[in-house]
């Protein structure tokens, strides 16, 4: 029965899926989860291509973490394998390590280095800009206009639809510079995947008696209808919960075209960067990393659009200004209302799948806190240790 509900969630996701499944196993809560979509895990939904092939359908989620207790918690729904995350960047008719490295310096300028000659190379290419006021500035501070254009330039344009120099600085400051040859994408402690992949982790995690999903239904459609009892979280776009009312927020889509391959594997590893060349920015075979055994693979070719499903907030001053008028109107709704806002789309912001599942506890704590704990249900109990 929709009246018999304590929380109401709005979206299938990772924010979703882990608030849902806290609120059922530590408050013994009822949960209804919503979401548009016919399918759970939101962006991190993986599913076989005709062919026979697992891919990830909203582009890659390479899972990685530094937080063990993160990995602990999400363990109890899934197995975990080794994953490799190698990215290369075509550059000049090669493709060279990125984030750049040793071994990306060298096969660029053509000589040998080790770190102290690569810091002293850097070091007369850097441009002397102390305090970076966007993405060209900081990334010419780090490694100079040669390897900026080469490397960040074309590449973010494509990404963001604008210049790097109107981006905020942590746009590109993010990807690091390494004067190692270690060739991996991140440096995390923790890089693995889910064995049977992320759809069966969140949905293992939705396998609960106290939880209902329903699906290919939105939020709108049940808003009025469903009076929970102790709170409701909302994953969406903040902008749609309040009608767009200061107008809408700017995003960056994807278009995503899967290229299947009579052979095992077609890249030398499960991401190529084309920063200069066609319009799209990067090809993905996903098959490097999810461990699947199978006579052909798959390429996924990512195109960025300027309309479409929301994926990436745009990090511009004036988005982020928008957004806090939103973000006023969403702790009045919290207060009144106990509606919890949680997620990239409904903060307005980039997570990493770690750093959401992150976010989603958090936002747990914060209604546990709200609510009163049902009697029978300790504080000290294990199923909080997350």
């Amino acid at each position: 029965m929709l009246d018999d509900v304590d929380l109401l969630v709005c979206g299938a996701g990772p924010v979703g899926s882990v608030v849902a499944e806290r609120a059922a196993a530590v408050l013994g809560w009822t949960v209804l989860v919503v979401d548009r979509r016919p399918h759970v895990a939101g962006n991190c939904y993986d599913s076989f291509h005709p062919s026979g092939v697992l891919v990830h359908n909203y582009g890659p989620h390479y899972f990685r973490t530094n937080d063990a207790a993160l990995l602990e918690y999400l363990s109890r729904f899934t197995e975990w394998i080794p994953a490799h995350y190698e990215v290369k960047s075509s550059v000049r008719g090669r493709l060279l390590p990125f984030p750049i490295n040793l071994t990306a310096l060298e096969q660029f300028f053509g000589r040998p280095l080790d770190a102290a000659t690569g810091e002293e190379l850097l070091r007369g290419l850097r441009q002397p800009i102390r305090d970076p006021r966007n993405s060209e500035e900081f990334v010419l501070s780090r490694v100079g206009r040669e390897l900026y254009e080469a490397f960040y330039l074309n590449y973010t344009t494509k990404q963001w639809g604008v210049h790097p120099r109107d981006l905020a600085p942590g746009v590109c400051g993010r990807v690091p510079v390494r004067l190692t040859r270690d060739g991996r994408y991140v440096d995390h402690e923790f890089q693995v995947m889910p064995k049977r992949g992320f759809t069966a982790l969140f949905a293992r995690m939705l396998r609960h008696r106290k939880i209902r999903v329903l699906l290919d239904c939105p939020f709108a459609d049940v808003r009025d209808l469903v009076r929970p009892r102790r709170a409701t979280v909302y994953t969406g776009p903040i902008d749609d919960y309040f009608g767009c009312r200061f107008g809408p927020l700017p995003y960056r889509s994807l278009r995503f075209d899967f290229v299947p391959h009579a052979a095992e594997f077609v890249q030398p590893c499960v991401q190529i960067n084309y920063p200069n060349d066609h319009a799209y920015t990067r090809s993905v075979e996903i098959k490097h990393v999810t461990g699947q055994v199978h006579p052909g693979t798959v390429v996924s070719y990512e195109t960025p659009t300027a309309t479409g499903e929301p994926f990436y907030p745009i990090p511009r001053a004036e988005g982020s200004a928008l957004y806090e008028r939103y973000a006023r109107l969403a702790e009045s709704e919290c207060a009144r209302r106990s509606v919890y806002f949680c997620g990239r789309l409904a903060q307005y912001r980039y997570f990493n799948t770690d750093e959401v599942i992150t976010e989603a506890l958090r936002c747990f704590r914060r209604i546990e806190a709200n609510h009163a704990t049902p009697a029978g249900v300790s504080a000290s109990s294990p199923a909080r240790a997350a």
